[in-house]
């Protein structure tokens, strides 16, 4: 028997005081990835047999440029959120864990920040 409280168990238990921010992001980011895929999907399939002049001259519109961007950074946003989720619960022992989202974010780090400049080299040369 002990005179420890049932809430002196829980203390330092609870929330991280992140995870309705987090849960949140997800939600807008896939809300948002919506029309950017619709878009990316169509625009695509208008440019199925261009070449590059072709392809360079449609990236270089702004908007399409714009948007080709904000594509890319929700796409890997929104994977590094879904993938914490999966490490968070089922990844064991915790080191473990830690390890596979610090490598999982640096690798999509490393993946938009290669893609986004990718866009950015083609629409700007």
């Amino acid at each position: 028997m002990s005179i420890r409280t049932p809430l002196a168990y829980v203390r330092g238990l609870g929330t991280a005081k992140d995870g309705t921010h987090h849960w949140w992001m997800q939600r807008v980011t896939s809300i948002a990835l919506v029309p950017l895929v619709l878009w990316f999907v169509i625009s695509l399939l208008g440019q199925v047999r261009a070449d590059y002049q072709t392809l360079q001259h449609w990236l270089s519109n702004p908007v399409n440029a714009g948007l080709m961007v904000t594509f890319l950074f929700t796409v890997f946003y929104h994977a590094k959120l879904g993938m914490q989720v999966i490490y968070e619960d089922y990844v064991r022992p915790e080191w473990a864990m830690y390890v596979a989202l610090l490598v999982t974010q640096f690798v999509l780090f490393l993946l938009g920040a290669i893609s986004i400049i990718s866009v950015l080299k083609i629409a700007l040369a």
